[in-house]
């Protein structure tokens, strides 16, 4: 492998965690270990990945339901679970989420390590194909280079602007919600946190005032909407 992959590794079982840890290390990847569902989340809204391998049987929150959360942060971000589990009923429940693959226990590393990388060289060969430029009615936004842009008018958004546009435009025309944004931005979801977000708010609306198309509405009790004219998604 030329450059490190990154990937988050929650196995609530020490020992074949560390193994774990230290086999893919071997093999090249960067590979971080978390005990649980919650410290797995935790890790994943602060750090870049590029891969999730994830048990099932965790305490405190569940490998179903740490692929759930991380999917409405990152919908194309690869997942295998690890379980113990053989059940058909349980195997569908992994590919409803979202996984990418599936492997019970117990599992040959290596097997492990061969998966991954068909995975990997997949989502690889998707990059070159994606953007990182959102068309916003009149406006273009550059999330890379945190440009919003209209007719000649450039505006260079802060990071917090542009972390919190970007995860609109990923939910345009639909809700993106409250605690989604603060977790995933400010990490915590306190009322000092979602007053800042609040301020942001109103900044990207200032922003965005000059296409009168494009709108972001609060939703009373969920968080707010990116409004953008449907034949421009």
């Amino acid at each position: 492998m030329d450059d490190k992959l990154r990937i988050l590794l929650c196995e609530d079982d020490e020992s074949l965690g560390m193994l774990l840890r230290e086999y893919l290390q071997a093999k090249g990847y960067d590979a971080e270990l978390q005990p649980d569902g919650d410290a797995g989340y935790k890790a994943f809204i602060k750090n870049k990945y590029d891969m999730c391998v994830l048990d099932v049987m965790m305490p405190k929150k569940d490998g179903f339901a740490l692929a759930q959360e991380i999917r409405q942060v990152n919908q194309n971000i690869p997942i295998i679970f690890l379980t113990a589990k053989n059940l058909k009923e349980d195997i569908f429940d992994g590919f409803k989420i979202g996984a990418d693959d599936y492997i019970t226990k117990p599992f040959s590393m290596e097997e492990l390590v061969f998966r991954m990388e068909a995975i990997l060289r997949r989502v690889r060969g998707n990059k070159a194909k994606e953007t990182s430029v959102y068309k916003l009615g009149r406006f273009t936004f550059d999330t890379q280079r945190q440009i919003l842009a209209i007719g000649d008018k450039q505006t260079k958004l802060t990071t917090k602007e542009s972390e919190l546009l970007s995860l609109l435009c990923a939910h345009a025309n639909d809700v993106l919600q409250r605690e989604l944004a603060l977790k995933t931005i400010w990490i915590d979801d306190n009322y000092f946190n979602a007053r800042s977000m609040d301020v942001y708010i109103t900044k990207l609306r200032k922003h965005l005032k000059d296409d009168p198309a494009i709108e972001i509405n609060n939703v009373h009790g969920k968080g707010y909407r990116l409004i953008v004219p449907r034949e421009e998604e």
